[in-house]
């Protein structure tokens, strides 16, 4: 399966007019804005794409197969913001799951149709987040909290556990923080059996940031490319892989994107 770019809008998605396709490697992001997915995206399923989760799309053929099954794929991340502009295709901005959220849950306040379960974060974080959320929103918005094992996705018990927790919480939105890839592939796997929610967001360490327990790099960071090294910096055994072995040669794939000779692994 190839992934193709579409250079007009396309139709709408999830409640949402979705932009056109920008082709990143063998995966694409839609040129949607932040304000319009906040606002008009209260159903289906959103993916932030981010440096991490396009190169396991050269290696994962699980994960590449799913993401023609995602309403919108937003640009989560300025490295990736940056790359759209050198391969001449510019977003209109980058839209990161840790930014959308909040305007999310404020934009929702007072809408009583919309709940949320967070499922994911170390045990006690995803309290911490649902505490913190509803306090802002000022009613119980979060309905819901799960922790899954770390390992959930080979133990099948686990998994119908996770899937039982969701139901019976009534909720109509899922917040899914269980690692790039593998939470993308629970939710297409299972969102069947969840009918209950309405809005699926795969959002990687949200929760951890709205739980107050690890601190967003200041603005200028992050808008100048250097949330990674920010991170590297707080967390450097547990960053280490990622930034300086997994996702440098991000930097080289797009080159070849730009210069005609990259190949989808899958394609």
């Amino acid at each position: 399966m190839k992934h193709e770019p579409t250079l007009k809008a396309e139709a709408s998605r999830g409640g949402l007019a979705v932009g056109k396709r920008v082709q990143m490697l063998n995966a694409y992001v839609h040129d949607i804005a932040m304000d319009d997915l906040v606002a008009d995206f209260t159903e289906g399923a959103m993916l932030t794409l981010h440096v991490d989760m396009i190169m396991k799309l050269q290696k994962d053929r699980a994960f590449y197969d799913i993401i023609d099954n995602f309403d919108v794929i937003t640009c989560d991340s300025q490295i990736m913001y940056f790359a759209t502009k050198f391969l001449g295709t510019p977003v209109r901005e980058r839209v990161s799951g840790s930014d959308y959220f909040p305007k999310f849950y404020m934009h929702h306040k007072d809408n009583p149709d919309i709940t949320v379960f967070l499922c994911g974060g170390k045990p006690g974080i995803a309290e911490l987040a649902r505490d913190n959320v509803n306090a802002k929103v000022g009613r119980e918005m979060i309905v819901g909290v799960d922790a899954p094992d770390f390992d959930f996705d080979t133990n099948q018990a686990e998994i119908e556990r996770m899937i039982e927790a969701i139901n019976a919480s009534g909720a109509t939105v899922c917040v899914v923080g269980l690692a790039g890839g593998r939470q993308e592939k629970f939710i297409m796997t299972y969102r069947d059996r969840m009918p209950g929610v309405k809005l699926w967001l795969p959002l990687g360490g949200t929760i951890d940031y709205e739980s107050g327990t690890f601190d967003r790099p200041p603005v200028w960071i992050t808008e100048w490319g250097f949330e990674w090294l920010y991170r590297l910096l707080k967390e450097p055994r547990a960053r280490f892989h990622r930034y300086v072995v997994h996702e440098p040669p991000f930097l080289w794939a797009v080159l070849k994107q730009k210069i005609g000779i990259y190949r989808d692994p899958f394609g």
